[in-house]
């Protein structure tokens, strides 16, 4: 098989394929539009061909919507945690001192951070205008280096894209793949993509929705593992012109009642989701995440001092199974699925100079995880 016959299989999700990660069940959609009122939104821009006269464009935008309010008035608890730091994330200093964010949160390429701060800012004060008046809105934007694929020096992105990504986030199931933010990002040496999934607990007679959405740029090849399975180091064909990886980038959604402290901790578990699939947080790749609760909303004014949060109690006897366990256990299972999600999605993709991100042979996939009897 050729590498170019290799990548037109059927894509889909690994749950099509019989493998199911985790013990808790998935939500309707198995995607962090679950919890509700969180919508996702993409744009991807894809325009020219190598050796054309038009600049290669393989990039795009993602955003995540907390909730349908209005975020600049109603904000929620956050946390960010840290990986491997070599990236970034705006407002980060602001989450950590407030424990809240204001805006939606946008993944983008890493060249194009700053005019989605800019995106944002504007989007926000068209609709209120308190943004900019009564209080400035400082978003939350993160990025991926997509320059393999996409050309960076063309800078080919514009305002109207995130305006696009934006406008069009909604409830419901999620494009994954080679889609947004992720349109031009590499996973473990092949092509990488938006992935998502979610899950659902019944914590002391509630039941809680947790969701997570990757945008994978991760790893080297060797690194890959399938539950368990190291296909990384059994496929090593179909590789790139050279390794140039670049970021993950996670966001955590969950109803449960959190404040940013438990967040963090929350945050903290995509970690683990990530290194079942192989990552070791490689010193090239900014390994980012933020959780937050849609639980509360924090309002930018009250009528008296204190204002009422609910929020799960802490330090509860962990020798009786502490709920926090399994919030745990939900992030990084439904980390892992995300990822995997990403990759059995994302479709080959020809980028700038020719350079050429293959997707996962499928077939061959399945193929070791049935000889280790995985399947």
């Amino acid at each position: 098989m050729s590498p170019l016959e290799a990548t037109n299989e059927p894509r889909g999700r690994i749950r099509e394929f019989g493998l199911v990660v985790g013990r808790h069940p998935a939500g309707p959609h198995n995607a962090i539009t679950d919890v509700p009122g969180v919508r996702v939104g993409h744009r991807t821009v894809i325009r020219g061909e190598p050796g054309g006269s038009e600049s290669v464009i393989r990039s795009g935008v993602t955003a995540v919507i907390p909730h349908g309010g209005d975020l600049f008035r109603e904000r929620v608890y956050a946390a960010t945690s840290v990986f491997n730091g070599y990236g970034e994330v705006t407002s980060n200093i602001v989450i950590d001192e407030w424990g809240m964010i204001g805006s939606p949160i946008v993944i983008t390429d890493t060249t194009h951070i700053g005019l989605g701060y800019d995106a944002v800012c504007r989007y926000m004060a068209d609709r209120d205008a308190a943004v900019g008046d009564l209080d400035v809105v400082i978003p939350v934007v993160a990025e991926c280096d997509d320059g393999f694929l996409n050309d960076n020096r063309a800078f080919g992105l514009a305002r109207e894209d995130f305006f696009a990504a934006l406008d069009g986030a909604s409830e419901g199931p999620v494009p994954e793949g080679a889609v947004g933010g992720a349109t031009g990002t590499q996973q473990f040496d092949f092509k990488g993509g938006i992935g998502t999934a979610s899950r659902v607990l019944d914590l002391k007679g509630q039941s809680v929705t947790v969701g997570v959405l990757v945008n994978t740029n991760y790893a080297n090849r060797h690194q890959l593992e399938i539950r368990g399975v190291p296909v990384g180091r059994e496929i090593t064909d179909l590789m790139p012109e050279y390794h140039k990886e670049g970021s993950c980038i996670a966001v955590v959604a969950t109803d449960a009642p959190l404040h940013p402290r438990q967040l963090r901790r929350l945050a903290r578990r995509v970690d683990v989701g990530l290194a079942r699939t192989g990552s070791v947080g490689n010193d090239g790749s900014g390994e980012i995440f933020i959780a937050f609760s849609t639980a509360n909303r924090i309002p930018r004014e009250t009528p008296r001092l204190g204002h009422p949060v609910e929020v799960m109690a802490e330090g509860q006897f962990w020798t009786q199974g502490s709920p926090m366990d399994r919030l745990f256990e939900a992030v990084a299972d439904a980390t892992e699925e995300a990822a995997l999600n990403a990759l059995f999605q994302a479709t080959t993709m020809r980028g700038r100079d020719g350079h050429v991100l293959h997707a996962l042979p499928i077939g061959r996939t399945l193929d070791l995880l049935h000889t280790w009897r995985i399947l």
